[in-house]
């Protein structure tokens, strides 16, 4: 189903080969994603890539210099914005603001690949971990640093972070609050890749074409399997695979895939 693209207001959507890649663009202020109109273009693109059937891919990256410096300091100075109020009133600000960007992200059905074009710090690393590969330019730098603030990860980062690299090496660059650099983010497995700025988006188009070309409905299915896997005991788990397998021969992109694959091993 082909699904008209959402009207965004401080980032930009393009869609190329079953690619949609989502650029934020507010570099003004870091691409920060409070104080800005980033949450809801965000949660508006993480519907319509499960609305439309032409997406297998969503890239998320950020223009200018950083990827995201996640909250906006100056208004946590001033205790303005989304950081004005008491207790309350904040809590509901975070519910209602920042906190439908997990919810979006953890609910799409098409795999994310996070390019990360510079810092991503905060709330800006955790937008970073919410994907489910990521790839990193030289010039990217990474940093949980929400306590050096005398703040908690209200975004959710603590949940991603230990799923991502385990509980004791995400409990020490969050008490921590260090910022590592881009090969270091790799070495702790953070990142998937690390490339030189100029090659980031070419490197990342390669990976993401590569999987947008897999058969969409199965791509689809496979990433529901794969969040799934992680939260289910073995017995539910297979019972869902062998539903999901059933759907799977029913379609006809598998029989198109199973006489590609002939085609090509009779030509060997």
């Amino acid at each position: 189903m082909s699904v008209t693209q959402p009207q965004l207001s401080d980032a930009r959507l393009s869609l190329e080969g079953r690619v949609a890649t989502l650029t934020l663009d507010r570099h003004d202020v870091r691409n920060a994603l409070t104080g800005t109109a980033l949450v809801d273009d965000i949660v508006a693109v993480a519907d319509w890539v499960n609305a439309c059937d032409a997406v297998s891919v969503l890239v998320i990256t950020g223009a200018g210099s950083a990827f995201s410096a996640g909250g906006n300091v100056k208004d946590m100075a001033q205790r303005g914005g989304d950081f004005a109020g008491d207790v309350a009133e904040v809590a509901e600000r975070y519910r209602r603001g920042i906190q439908r960007i997990p919810l979006a992200l953890q609910g799409v059905e098409v795999p994310i690949i996070a390019a990360v074009n510079g810092p991503a710090i905060g709330a800006g690393f955790d937008l970073a971990n919410m994907a489910d590969l990521r790839i990193a330019s030289h010039k990217a730098k990474f940093g949980e640093t929400f306590l050096n603030l005398g703040i908690i990860p209200g975004d959710g980062g603590a949940w991603f972070l230990q799923r991502l690299i385990g509980y004791q090496r995400a409990f020490e660059l969050t008490l921590s609050g260090r910022v590592i650099d881009a090969d270091q983010a790799r070495e702790y497995g953070i990142v998937l890749e690390v490339t030189e700025p100029e090659a980031l988006m070419a490197r990342v188009g390669e990976l993401a074409g590569h999987i947008a070309a897999q058969p969409p409905k199965a791509t689809r299915l496979t990433k529901r399997l794969m969040k799934m896997g992680g939260r289910m005991e073995l017995p539910d788990f297979l019972d869902l695979c062998a539903t999901f397998q059933g759907m799977c021969h029913n379609e006809p992109e598998h029989l198109d895939a199973v006489n590609a694959m002939l085609e090509k091993m009779a030509k060997k």
